[in-house]
């Protein structure tokens, strides 16, 4: 009769040929019977051999995108894992969990396996996993938008953690609640959040890769507030850590474009090529999604709505992806539309509408809906004459100070009235 050890060398060597005979090797390894207890070292031999088939199991299912597959190896795992130590537990069902990420669209399959183990968790007293496994889950549930669930979950986290005084958990759930109230654009509770997990962080050691995620958040809360200075600064940092610690560099990446970004609304579009010539940022100069910020940036430079709106269709899936560089490049579209809109008006007294809306390219409802706006914010002074179709343009209006002196006059005469009355009471 074969050992594990040998079932297991066969399992792997077959994973490359013959995935369906490697598959039904790992399952023979995971319902191999323990040995008597007396022989703990044959024992702990077998344990090692399963935790192993376990992994690699897990990790052929995802390498053929099966989520079901991975659900069902999670669940599998509870038998072996309620006789291994909690904290080794609780890594091996993290490494299981981690396998979804590469399978696209598994997140409501991850979301049941997650609940599924969060009730199999409590039942087994197991306070540290359940924790790990409800902030995971609140995660998955930012992801896809479902926020009031992920609020109630993150405000019963918060309970236990104070009470528990876990420190490094409770930073990663105030961050993740700071990103739940930003996505609700709750802006004064995402930095009440925030400034929650950073009060956290600086009482322990945080990790570089929590400690660039901390940075990545205040980032991006900044740029909401048009305070795009400090936020590529707190960018900056983020990128410098990730890249230099290797780990993530889909988050380095993403430090990177919100780089660009700061730069593009500062008016500085001409720094975005400098920008990539640094040495920790060469690695990434070359890839879609940054060649996509540098077409934003030559089309911003150049004033050219077309370019802009060309690169805004030529990089749909990577500007429209990511919702801060999505929601800063509208308002940036509008600034540049508005913009154009001035240079075309400027010198005219009347113009017609088709004319603008044929200049700027655009179709003269949207034209004639952003010029009504101008109007009304006074950026300019004019009517939208509908009948005849035409932008009566006026100069700005000198402001009569004539009315102001009056009144200035006036409440000097009132001061002197009030003034010789008093005289005359005292006098009287």
């Amino acid at each position: 009769m074969s050992t594990t050890a040998d079932l297991l060398a066969e399992a792997v060597a077959a994973s490359k040929t013959d995935s369906k005979r490697s598959e039904s090797l790992y399952r023979q390894i995971l319902s191999s019977t323990k040995p008597p207890t007396h022989d703990s070292q044959q024992q702990a031999q077998i344990l090692r051999d399963q935790e192993t088939a376990l992994v690699n199991l897990g990790q052929l299912y995802r390498d053929q995108k099966d989520a079901e597959g991975v659900a069902e190896v999670i669940t599998l795992s509870r038998s072996f894992v309620s006789s291994t130590a909690k904290a080794k537990t609780a890594k091996l069902i993290r490494t299981l969990l981690d396998y979804f990420s590469a399978i696209p669209n598994s997140q409501q399959i991850q979301m049941t396996v997650l609940k599924d183990n969060i009730e199999w968790a409590k039942r087994e007293k197991r306070i540290f996993l359940k924790q790990s496994l409800e902030t995971r889950l609140a995660g998955l549930q930012l992801e896809t938008h479902d926020y009031r669930p992920a609020l109630a979950l993150i405000d019963t986290l918060l309970t236990e953690l104070r009470r528990l005084d876990d420190k490094m958990i409770l930073i990663e759930v105030h961050l993740l609640e700071s990103r739940v109230y930003r996505g609700i654009a709750n802006m004064a509770k995402a930095k009440a959040a925030l400034t929650s997990a950073r009060t956290a962080a600086n009482s322990i050691y945080c990790p570089p890769a929590l400690q660039s995620s901390l940075d990545l958040q205040s980032g991006i809360l900044h740029a909401e507030d048009k305070d795009y200075t400090t936020a590529y600064s707190y960018f900056y940092e983020a990128f410098e850590n990730l890249s230099t610690q290797g780990e993530d560099d889909d988050k380095a990446l993403s430090a990177l474009k919100y780089m660009m970004l700061c730069k593009i609304m500062l008016n500085l579009p001409e720094d975005v090529t400098s920008l990539l010539s640094i040495k920790l940022a060469v690695k990434y100069a070359q890839l879609r999604e940054v060649e996509s910020m540098r077409s934003v940036a030559k089309a911003h430079q150049a004033r050219n709505l077309a370019d802009f709106e060309k690169a805004l269709k030529d990089y749909k899936d990577e500007l429209s992806s990511d919702p801060t560089i999505r929601s800063h490049l509208s308002d940036l579209y509008d600034a540049l539309l508005q913009q154009n809109l001035l240079r075309i008006v400027e010198p005219y007294s009347v113009v017609e509408l088709e004319y603008i809306a044929e200049c700027v390219g655009q179709g003269r409802q949207s034209v004639e809906t952003k010029l009504s706006q101008m109007i009304l914010d006074k950026v300019f002074y004019g009517v939208l004459d509908q009948g005849r179709g035409c932008l009566l343009v006026f100069d700005e209006p000198k402001a009569d100070e004539m009315y102001d002196s009056a009144i200035e006059t006036l409440g000097q005469v009132s001061k002197v009235v009030e003034s010789l009355y008093a005289k005359s009471v005292s006098i009287a």
